[in-house]
């Protein structure tokens, strides 16, 4: 995917967001660390699965520090299934914010992680904004052809029998 494309996915991902179907869970901790500790570790992808338990693997496919623009894909387990996410990077600006859109087949949205240094650590703040519209289309497709099944089932079983 070219960079604009990507750039263009970033921008529907955060139009996306503000619309009123989104949830917003924020969440924050005071960490007993530098603020450049922090920001090293939480702006690693690779290493969510350590500290997230949705987190799987990520595969940043850089060794380095990731910048504005840049991809990334995470296998997440969500709802009992599996799936795989493609990321791009909104923010990185290090060490006091760190930003991504995602999207995959279950659920789109952003991470944004703002820290704050305080005298007696890092305040670590993580929003995640998303929908699972995707997810809720899929689950009540999948309900409506199982309820069209059971009634062409039972429509065959009553009627074998007479």
């Amino acid at each position: 995917m070219t960079h604009n494309k990507w750039t263009s996915l970033a921008a529907l991902l955060m139009a996306f967001c503000s619309t009123a179907s989104a949830e917003q869970n924020t969440n924050e901790v005071l960490i007993e660390a530098p603020i450049q500790k922090v920001y090293d570790y939480v702006s690693q992808p690779h290493r969510w699965h350590e500290w997230h338990p949705a987190s799987l693997s990520a595969d940043t496919a850089t060794a380095g520090e990731l910048k504005q623009g840049d991809r990334f894909s995470e296998k997440i387990r969500i709802y009992g299934q599996e799936t795989q996410m493609s990321y791009v990077v909104l923010i990185a600006s290090p060490p006091n914010e760190f930003k991504t859109a995602f999207t995959s087949a279950l659920i789109d949205g952003s991470i944004h992680y703002r820290l704050e240094q305080r005298s007696d650590g890092t305040l670590f703040k993580r929003t995640l904004d998303y929908s699972i519209d995707k997810y809720i289309a899929t689950l009540k497709s999948g309900m409506q052809g199982l309820s069209r099944t059971a009634l062409g089932n039972l429509k065959d079983t009553l009627e074998s029998a007479q």
